[in-house]
Order: C-alpha cells, then structure tokens, then sequence
C-alpha cells in the first residue's frame, strides 16, 4: 500500500477526531446545523482511515517493517481515535435532531464571550490569495482560524504561511462582533480588515 505511513494515518485520526470534539461540541452550543453536518462528512473520513491503517498494518507487519506489539499500539491508539469521533457524531446528532439543550446549557451561552462560525471563502473576497499572515485575522478581527477545509483537504492549526483561496471554508472562534466582521470579509461585503 503506497501513500501515507502507518504512523501518518493514526496522527492524521487524532487530529480529525479532536477536530470533529470541538466542531460537535460547537454545533450544539451555537445552534448550527451546517456544523454538525461537518462532523458527519469528518466521521465518514474517520473510518476510512482506520480501515486503511488496519490493511496498512497487517502488509507493514508481512513486510517486516513493523512488529506484530507495533501494529497492536497503533491500532489500540487509532481505534480510541475512532471511538473519540463516533462520540463526536453522537454530540453534533443532538443538533440534527432538534433535541432541546438543558436551561443551565442555554443560560451559559448567553453568557459566553466566544462564538463559533463557519464562513465560506468568495471569489471576490479580500481574503482570497493571502496567508493568514498577510492578513493578521486573529489580531484585527479577533477571531482565530481554528480549521480550514479546501475541497476534501483539511487543516487544522493553520500557521501564518496558510494561504487562503476562493471556496475556502473557514472555521473559526472569537468574539461576536469580530464574527460579522469576519463573514463581511469573506463574502466581499467588505474590503476593510
């Protein structure tokens, strides 16, 4: 099997399930359908990547690239990984399924200082063509770029070189106001950052 490394696949599960955690997490406490949509298409993902580092595994082993305890760590470590995300769905399946959120969950995100977006990136955006370093999001906006989907690619933790390009889907977290700045930015209506 040519591609990605055993190990490659199990940090490639990690990332996806703590993502799918925050993103779940994130569609129930903000009312966002489209979020916790997100996390079903990343669940999806999950499991063809744990199918793919299982067959990986069984050839490394045959191919004496990796012991038979090897293969055990890193299928134990991806199946939690595995497990991690279908908890995820679970979570982001309250938001699809209308389940009414308990008042002590409600009276707390009325409180809450931090919200929670998902934007897609327009042609005609400001934003298109530039590194998250170019345009400084998190300090004049305020909000912070947290995961970025480009087709079917994802990236979490984008860094300071990441370029943005047009249909871009951006996930970030901050301020309120900073989010319909943000989303201004993204859609063209506005030029200003």
């Amino acid at each position: 099997m040519k591609g990605k490394t055993a190990e490659e696949i199990v940090l490639e599960i990690k990332d996806k399930s703590e993502l799918m955690v925050d993103l779940a997490y994130s569609s129930v406490l903000y009312d966002n359908k489209i979020i916790a949509k997100e996390v079903y298409d990343l669940e999806n993902v999950v499991d063809s990547l744990y199918q793919m580092l299982q067959k990986k595994s069984l050839e490394d082993v045959k191919n004496g690239k990796h012991s038979i305890d090897d293969a055990l760590t890193f299928l134990r470590i991806a199946h939690a990984g595995e497990q991690i995300a279908d908890a995820a769905q679970e979570i982001a399946d309250v938001e699809l399924r209308d389940v009414e959120l308990h008042p002590i969950l409600k009276m707390s995100i009325r409180e809450a200082d931090v919200v929670f977006t998902r934007v897609e990136v327009k042609p005609q955006s400001i934003l298109c063509r530039k590194t998250l370093g170019q345009l400084k999001l998190a300090s004049e906006t305020g909000m912070m770029i947290i995961a970025m989907r480009h087709k079917d690619r994802w990236q979490y933790g984008p860094n300071k070189n990441t370029r943005i390009d047009p249909r871009d889907i951006l996930f970030a977290k901050g301020p309120e106001d900073g989010e319909k700045h943000l989303i201004d930015l993204a859609t063209g209506m506005s030029n200003e950052i």
